[in-house]
């Protein structure tokens, strides 16, 4: 495949990859602009007293506001509620029994769902606050209050960085209206293992991505996928599914751990590799689990941590460092997945950068 329009010699030759390789430092830029204002952000939250906060998102980020939802009700206890962007005016209900907030997450600030989400809400008198990557979005002008996250832009329809800059930034504003609020102890080792992360980021693509690759080559004759991942990585398992939907068309489910024992688990054979998304805290309680896909022939790929132990691992691992609070886990387990996505979707022929169905905006 010959070089892109407009690309330097020596380049990767799509833009998905090369999105992948500035997620570290599309965090970093995010937890470092963030600061100052989720300061002020929160002192602001805390005052109007929310009874509820509501999240909401599509696709991508539909997964971010999940993670964010865990790591907010984690970290706050606050009363959350995540909803999809196009059923939010359905299940919202007509009159608000609390003061609610409004959560709405959008890459572009365009999207046509989370655009009706916010005026649902706003006509039943909830406060907005948008997440956007985009200043003087639609989704920025309809809302009180703004979060900007520093992805700069990002091209291909697959999206990743945007993703990433949406958990930095969500968990960044948890964090610190857990410490506004002070119902929790000491956070500050929760917040320097935040800004850990992109460093961790970066090491987990260095030294993941030839393996990542050679795995993704001997798969690229499966056509059904499962990931499967607990806690703040139930949302690692449904974004990694969505990437290989988009970059690889391809049939990919994501499912809450144990959830993939009722039922699902009738499908698991030889023709459906299985990723299981396990910190080293789950790995020995995934023990039956993975005996039970062996026995049915399933190839097993576990994304865990280099520490991890026990359990007896299958014969494909992808070991992400160690050094980041599982509570953040979602920012660091998602890399080995979208490189994955991608390097399948090469070895398909495909252009991870252009699904042909798929448009970046959705109005």
């Amino acid at each position: 495949m010959g070089d892109a329009p407009g690309m330097a010699a020596g380049e990767p030759p799509h833009r998905m990859i090369r999105e992948i390789h500035e997620e570290p430092r599309a965090v970093q830029a995010t937890l470092r602009e963030c600061q100052g204002e989720i300061s002020e952000l929160t002192g602001e939250l805390r005052l109007r007293r929310f009874g509820m906060i509501y999240l909401t998102g599509s696709g991508t980020s539909y997964h971010a506001g999940l993670a964010g939802q865990y790591v907010l009700s984690s970290l706050t206890g606050l009363m959350t509620s995540l909803i999809p962007a196009s059923e939010f005016p359905l299940w919202i209900p007509p009159t608000l029994p609390k003061k609610a907030l409004l959560i709405a997450i959008s890459q572009s600030g365009e999207s046509s769902d989370v655009l009706a989400a916010a005026r649902a809400a706003l006509e039943r008198r909830a406060e907005v606050l948008a997440v956007t990557n985009t200043p003087d979005s639609s989704l920025m002008r309809l809302s009180r209050f703004t979060l900007l996250t520093h992805a700069e832009e990002e091209r291909a329809v697959t999206a990743t960085k945007s993703y990433t800059a949406q958990l930095a930034a969500l968990f960044l504003l948890s964090l610190s209206l857990a410490e506004e609020a002070r119902v929790r102890g000491d956070l500050e080792p929760l917040r320097e293992s935040l800004f850990a992360a992109p460093r961790l980021m970066a090491e987990a693509i260095r030294s993941l991505e030839d393996s990542v690759r050679r795995t993704a080559e001997g798969h690229a004759d499966k056509s059904s996928f499962f990931l499967l991942g607990s806690g703040p990585n139930y949302a690692t398992a449904l974004e990694g599914a969505l990437k290989l939907k988009e970059a690889c068309s391809v049939f990919a489910e994501g499912f809450a751990t144990r959830e993939f024992l009722h039922g699902p688990m009738q499908l698991a054979d030889g023709r459906t590799p299985v990723f299981l998304i396990s910190p080293p805290d789950e790995v020995d309680g995934s023990a039956g689990l993975l005996g039970s896909l062996r026995r049915f022939g399933s190839p097993v790929i576990l994304v865990t941590e280099e520490t991890a132990g026990g359990g007896g691992p299958p014969r494909e691992a992808v070991c992400v460092p160690p050094g980041l609070s599982k509570v953040f886990s979602p920012l660091l387990y998602i890399v080995p997945l979208q490189l994955f996505a991608y390097y399948s979707s090469v070895a398909r022929g495909l252009n991870p950068d252009r699904p042909e169905k798929l448009t970046k905006v959705v109005r």
